[in-house]
């Protein structure tokens, strides 16, 4: 086999490789807000929503399995950052609310997150990235039909 180091890597690589260096700045500016690249997620989310939701809304908009989900809420309440409480409607559910200390924690990770991104994009014309962006959200339509492949 023979490998080729002027190879184009694909987009898929190249997204993948993008995401996880992202993620490693992400994670040690999130070390002294006491929080990773997963439990600040689903706090976004529930801000994002304004609303309390289930644990399984947060997953899925997260692609995550529920049982990883309650780990990481659970450890997003033992930091006061979340709350539970009983679905009245279904006994066995609960809603997760954001508490003023996670939205407060949130702003500033929210805050972080902008700094990277805006560091990451400084060499980028604007033009470029408009027509990244416009790309990136095609490329992110299209795959949530693609189950997987033959």
């Amino acid at each position: 086999m023979t490998r080729h180091r002027d190879e184009v890597p694909t987009l898929g690589r190249m997204m993948a490789l993008i995401a996880r260096r992202w993620r490693q700045i992400l994670d040690a500016g999130l070390r002294p807000h006491d929080l990773t690249d997963a439990t600040w997620q689903p706090l976004l989310e529930l801000y994002r929503h304004g609303r309390p939701l289930h644990p399984k809304e947060i997953a899925d908009a997260l692609l995550l399995d529920k049982s990883s989900m309650v780990r990481i809420l659970r450890t997003l309440e033992e930091k006061g950052f979340v709350t539970r409480t009983p679905d009245e409607a279904d006994r066995r559910a609960f809603f997760v609310s954001l508490t003023d200390a996670g939205e407060t924690r949130l702003q500033e990770v929210m805050r972080l997150s902008r700094e990277i991104e805006m560091r990451a994009i400084a060499g980028v014309a604007k033009e470029d990235l408009a027509a990244t962006r416009r790309v990136l959200k095609a490329i992110h339509d299209e795959i949530q039909s693609v189950e997987t492949l033959p």
